[in-house]
């Protein structure tokens, strides 16, 4: 019988090596099971808080349904990865390896997709809430201040009518002195200069009692505001706070369709459109031919420059509604889920965390992996022998003990000594005494 060649010094410090690091593992397991039934019920104790924030009723149903998907979440993230920790590392093929390696991230994605997000939702969940309130005012306040802007700018309308309105004013002056047709007095030519004037006056006094309008409602949104701004920040829970925040938005929405109203750039226009088309003409009062032929030549006169006034206090109008209105703002209400969700961007932290409570086991998959690896190369090339710890090795001296004492009380071992030789064969020697095994 050929005779084995020892261990090299390579060889035994590799097997030194693995028996060490089974050692460590020996004591982690000890642990472990124990540490992952923890981050298990951690995540679902989040997940429970998450799930509560989404259900509409608070009764005894409806809690009983959260802690029902809470358990169920402990219980699939606990056997998922003890599935994991225990079948990954032993596997030793690469394709086996990379189809465990599709699985875990099939179900870290379920993990992430039933248990992370409501996690996330119950870390950050108020403060995700807050931001959308805090973004709604700010498109609020940009929806005020868009349309006051475009209201300020249909008040400034009024300096053009008065500019216009003066101008008429000026030629009626003219016309008394008898500078425009050469004939001194309140003639024919003075009324048409009048009745435009009076015309125009009107509408600036109507463009003048809206000034204080649309001052005032822009000082009562500013006031919405403010409060809109303070429920962003109060202390207290986040629903109530927000239903307020609801009655606030909808009055600030009905201020600036009131001060989207408000905007006389519409009147200014049709009365610019109707400034040259209702003229009415009063007869010529001259005393002679000439002298109304000289009227009638500066009423048409008049009745051009009327034209371009009237045109020009219309485009000014126009330009005035041309401007781009304010986007419609409308407040939404969002739960805590959703606005995680939303402002995810915001909260990275939050879901760094809520997914890491999840996802960190797949870090304990790895490790031990590794160490498996590490184990299985420390004992590539040595016999099984060389590798048998103490334990085993009086583990297997028992049971060779064990096995012998069962063949000696076996029957056929006692009958093999009362047996006679044959008669047929004489020449055969008698079976000698059976040896019984002996432990080495």
């Amino acid at each position: 019988m050929a005779q084995r060649e020892p261990m090299s010094e390579t060889q035994a410090r590799g097997v030194r090596y693995a028996r060490e690091l089974e050692g460590h593992l020996t004591w982690l397991d000890t642990f472990s099971g124990t540490a992952l039934g923890v981050l298990a019920v951690a995540s679902g104790i989040y997940t429970y808080l998450g799930v509560s924030s989404l259900l509409d009723d608070n009764g005894a149903m409806s809690a009983f349904a959260a802690i029902a998907y809470s358990v169920a979440v402990s219980v699939g993230i606990f056997v998922f990865w003890s599935y994991l920790l225990r079948l990954f590392p032993a596997v030793r093929t690469a394709r086996a390896r990379m189809g465990l390696l599709g699985a875990m991230g099939l179900g870290s994605i379920a993990i992430i997709a039933m248990s992370s997000w409501l996690n996330a939702a119950a870390l950050a969940g108020s403060a995700a809430v807050e931001q959308h309130l805090a973004e709604t005012v700010q498109d609020y306040q940009g929806a005020l201040e868009r349309t006051h802007e475009i209201a300020l700018s249909a008040q400034g309308l009024e300096r053009d009518v008065a500019r216009v309105r003066q101008s008429f004013e000026d030629l009626s002056e003219q016309e008394a002195a008898g500078s425009l047709s050469g004939l001194a007095g309140r003639g024919a030519v003075f009324r048409v200069l009048r009745q435009k004037s009076a015309e125009l006056g009107a509408l600036e006094a109507q463009i003048a009692t809206q000034t204080p309008l649309v001052n005032d409602a822009f000082a009562e949104g500013n006031q919405i505001l403010s409060r809109m701004r303070a429920l962003t920040v109060e202390p207290g829970p986040v629903e109530a706070r927000s239903v307020e925040f609801s009655e606030q938005a909808v009055r600030l929405a009905g201020l600036i369709t009131r001060l989207r109203q408000l905007s006389v750039a519409p009147l200014v226009e049709r009365a610019a459109q109707d400034l040259a088309a209702s003229v009415v003409l009063p007869e010529l009062d001259g005393s002679n031919e000439a002298q109304r032929g000289a009227q009638g030549a500066t009423i048409t006169s008049v009745l051009e420059v009327l034209a371009q006034r009237a045109a020009t206090l219309e485009r000014a109008a126009q330009d005035v509604q041309a401007m781009p209105p304010a986007a419609d703002t409308t407040y939404t209400p969002i739960s805590s889920a959703d606005a995680v969700i939303l402002y995810a961007r915001n909260f990275v932290p939050s879901w760094a965390g809520a997914i890491a409570i999840d996802l960190l086991p797949a870090v304990l998959v790895l490790i031990l992996s590794i160490t498996q690896g590490a184990i299985r190369s420390g004992r590539e090339g040595a016999a099984v022998e060389d590798t048998l710890t103490l334990a085993e090795l009086r583990a297997a001296l028992a049971a060779v003990r064990d096995v012998d004492v069962a063949m000696q009380e076996s029957p056929a071992h006692k009958r093999a000594p009362a047996e006679a030789p044959r008669a047929d064969a004489p020449d055969e020697p008698a079976p000698g005494p059976v040896t019984s095994i002996k432990s080495t």
